[in-house]
């Protein structure tokens, strides 16, 4: 007769235990981790296929069909239940049996869960531009957030929401994207006075065995994955997504996966321009509408504000695609977004050479592009930027040009922005963010409305009266 799933689970992990200790030995003694004994190995892949065989039978059946198709291992040295990252063309979901083998049937396939709406969200993809901007602990807890407002049976030591506004004292509303909860999270990390963020691990335990849940890093193993371009990540994704969806799907499932399916950017570029603009800062300025960090309670000392700068070069490839309707928009936002800040903006317009520069502050300053058509070299304005001490970099361009940068940029961070024709940057290493211009509407002459009759409806289109 078959064991149930926690009998099982418990067995289970009195073994692991005993591998776990002779996992250490043996690392103390070779100095190199060995590899888990296979007998152990099949046992835990057998227990693990009955958490399958239940999450196929649910109603829910998409996590199961999902998991069939991951590659399965285990790790001890993992700071949560579970993890995942992509090597291989596969998406690999990792165990540590110390910390999913004690936990309930329910919460085992929620941890599941918890890693598969990692991926349905494309969180692999979003958090790398995010950590540019962002801590690594912010990220990582506004992640948890996100996925496990959908989840039931939680593990006790999980981040959600609840955890969140209650341990960094905030009001974070339910069902927000990310970066409503990232941004909001990091903003209550550097008010933190005792730099403590989390409650802290285990500092004793061995790195090779991991026994204790640590928020910090959780999500470690994505940087063990390959690196693999973002369109393709998103198109071996869909491929999962759709040998998984054998039945009906949960309301929050489908908006998911249509929100997957749909957008090409998770947001358009400004966000990201506003985000790089705002962390550019220099000296402190005294200002009264800010208590004093040190002495909150003296009301008569004044707080500190950064005073921000932005010296920006907008790098323009004028041999592309980007008309001059486009660059006119996005130089529009620029301006829009820097006018709190103390700004100054150069443009530099280049072919395989820069041909012009010029400063401007507002739309009356943009000129009329040069007509000049050579060849696309991306390194002439980074040249110029690193003599220039600007603080971003801003470049416009369809995408085709050098693979290799012969100036790599030096002290400042570096934004590009592809117009609506261009598919992919040449450069292998961008040194930056790569974004998409939104796509301007083509005029289309029928919706011309200047020969209509103001007012809407005239009397002069009655029908003749006869008067008897």
């Amino acid at each position: 007769m078959e064991q149930s799933l926690p009998i099982a689970a418990n067995l289970l992990y009195q073994q692991a235990s005993i591998v776990a200790d002779a996992v250490l030995a043996e690392q103390r003694r070779t100095g190199s981790v060995p590899d888990v004994p296979a007998d152990f190995q099949k046992k835990f892949y057998t227990f693990l296929d009955r958490i399958n065989g239940h999450l196929m039978e649910d109603k829910d059946n998409f996590f199961g069909y999902f998991l069939f198709q991951m590659v399965k291992e285990i790790r001890f040295d993992m700071a949560s239940p579970t993890g995942t990252n992509f090597k291989g063309t596969r998406y690999h979901l990792y165990f540590n049996p110390m910390l999913f083998l004690p936990l309930s049937p329910e919460q085992m396939e929620s941890t599941i869960k918890h890693e598969i709406l990692h991926v349905v969200s494309l969180h692999l993809i979003r958090s790398k531009e995010l950590r540019q901007q962002y801590s690594k602990m912010a990220v990582n807890l506004a992640m948890d957030v996100v996925v496990n407002t959908y989840l039931d049976h939680l593990p006790p030591f999980s981040t959600t929401l609840e955890w969140v506004n209650m341990n960094y004292s905030l009001l974070l509303n339910p069902f927000e994207s990310l970066e409503y909860y990232v941004d909001k999270i990091q903003g209550a990390l550097d008010l933190r006075t005792d730099k403590k963020d989390l409650p802290e691990s285990d500092s004793d335990s061995d790195e090779s065995i991991a026994v204790s849940y640590d928020p910090a890093k959780t999500h470690d193993l994505w940087d063990e994955g390959d690196d693999i371009d973002e369109e393709t990540l998103r198109k071996f994704t869909e491929k999962y997504i759709d040998a998984s969806c054998k039945g009906e799907l949960s309301n929050y499932l489908e908006s998911m996966i249509k929100a997957l399916k749909d957008s090409q950017e998770d947001l358009p570029w400004h966000w990201y321009l506003k985000k790089l603009v705002g962390s550019v800062t220099s000296t402190w300025k005294r200002t009264t509408m800010r208590r004093n960090r040190r002495q909150p309670e003296r009301l008569d000392l004044p707080g500190c504000l950064r005073s921000h700068t932005a010296k920006i070069l907008i790098g323009l490839d004028i041999s592309g695609s980007i008309t001059d309707a486009e660059f006119r928009q996005a130089i529009g936002e620029v301006l829009h977004l820097v006018r709190c800040y103390n700004h100054e903006i150069i443009v530099a317009e280049c072919d395989d050479e820069i041909r012009r520069t010029y400063r401007i502050r507002t739309m009356d300053d943009v000129r009329g592009r040069l007509d000049i058509r050579g060849g696309t070299a991306y390194s002439p304005v980074f040249t110029y930027a690193n003599t220039q001490r600007v603080d971003l970099v801003v470049y416009f361009t369809d995408g085709k040009g050098e693979e290799k940068l012969q100036t790599p940029p030096k002290g400042y961070k570096v934004l590009w922005v592809l117009s609506g024709k261009g598919d992919k940057l040449s450069l292998k290493k961008p040194f930056g963010l790569v974004k998409r211009l939104t796509k301007l509407p083509e005029y289309d002459p029928s919706l011309d409305f200047d020969d209509v009759e103001k007012g809407g409806f005239s009397m002069n289109h009655q029908e003749d009266i006869s008067m008897p």
